[in-house]
């Protein structure tokens, strides 16, 4: 179906921001925000081609299927899109990414003896540390504004929710939360803020245990420099990507 302008560049922003909240597992940073996204195309009948590359040939695979398996969950879910195609480019396996992801295969079914694990404990242990880096942030913004420790070990979910926590333009309560469900319950009376074993944190110790998550964070800090120094090195990140479109081609 053929639709105007206005129409089509509201329907191209809603998969931009699908996108936007697809992260690298490893990480824990917007596939878009790091320019692993090249293109994004709406068809004449709503299916929507996404392509996407890495920062080198040989980047794990375990994460380029995962990435690219939840680029094509997230952009499915939305109501009008009638199916989506993913494409990694430039990729030592990209061949078999891009049958499996097209044929619905799992990571197994895709590489077969070659897989190595269950993708769903890779998936879980990114997850925790993500997890982490998150509740370090958050919490280190809330005991600069002069929260106790005493306070914040009883918050609940319900009075976390409400406030406005911002660091460079991040919604640190907004993202803690995207991650919270992972280590227990959410129902609002909750607490707020748990370790990864779901136990509730001791106010006792809180600022060294803030500090001991920070380390969690200096590895992905450095994996992220990394990768964006090696996407840079590889492709031409100075010429902006073509701009997206206004109007759906006839």
């Amino acid at each position: 179906m053929t639709v105007g302008g206005r129409q089509y560049e509201g329907r191209m922003s809603e998969i931009w921001d699908r996108l936007r909240h697809v992260t690298d597992p490893e990480l824990d940073e917007s596939v878009t925000e790091l320019g692993f996204v090249t293109t994004v195309e709406v068809d004449a009948v709503d299916h929507v081609h996404i392509q996407f590359r890495l920062p080198t040939y040989w980047c794990a695979a375990n994460f380029a299927f995962m990435m690219a398996d939840d680029m094509r969950a997230a952009v499915s879910a939305v109501s009008w899109v009638s199916g989506v195609s993913v494409v990694l480019g430039e990729h030592m396996y990209a061949d078999k990414i891009n049958r499996g992801i097209s044929q619905g295969q799992s990571f197994q079914e895709a590489f077969g003896s070659e897989a190595n694990g269950d993708l769903s404990e890779v998936r879980r242990t990114f997850l925790l540390k993500a997890f982490q880096r998150r509740q370090e942030a958050l919490l280190s913004q809330l005991l600069a504004r002069g929260y106790r420790p005493e306070q914040l070990v009883v918050m609940s979910l319900a009075e976390l929710e409400v406030l406005l926590v911002e660091r460079q333009g991040q919604d640190l309560v907004g993202r803690y939360l995207e991650r919270r469900e992972i280590v227990g319950p959410c129902s609002p009376d909750a607490p707020a803020f748990l370790s990864v074993e779901g136990w509730r944190l001791p106010a006792d110790g809180l600022e060294a245990y803030v500090r001991g998550l920070r380390r969690v964070g200096v590895n992905a800090e450095f994996n992220g420099a990394l990768c964006r120094g090696l996407l840079s090195v590889r492709f031409d990140m100075t010429t902006p990507l073509p701009e997206r479109p206004k109007m759906n081609p006839s």
